[in-house]
């Protein structure tokens, strides 16, 4: 398998993304839960101020107890979607 240095490596199998998982940053760091998968993007639980924020699935580099995102936590905040 040839890893297209553009993209970075393959996506994980995200049909094991569960409600509650904790999502960790590429520094292990938890920065969200997860609410469900919706269609190519990760919904994540509601913040305290209510707010669903959503992720691309691409970012998802491994799935086991957490799901586990290629980027640093505070990059992820600023280029996640809000509802």
């Amino acid at each position: 398998m040839s890893i297209d240095l553009a993209r970075g490596p393959p996506m994980q199998d995200t049909s094991k993304i569960q409600p509650h998982m904790p999502v960790v940053c590429s520094m292990n760091k938890q920065f969200a839960m997860v609410d469900h998968v919706e269609g190519n993007q990760l919904k994540l639980a509601k913040d305290d101020k209510g707010q669903h924020h959503f992720i691309p699935l691409d970012w998802v580099t491994t799935v086991d107890d957490k799901v586990h995102v290629n980027k640093p936590g505070d990059q992820v905040m600023k280029e996640w979607k809000t509802s």
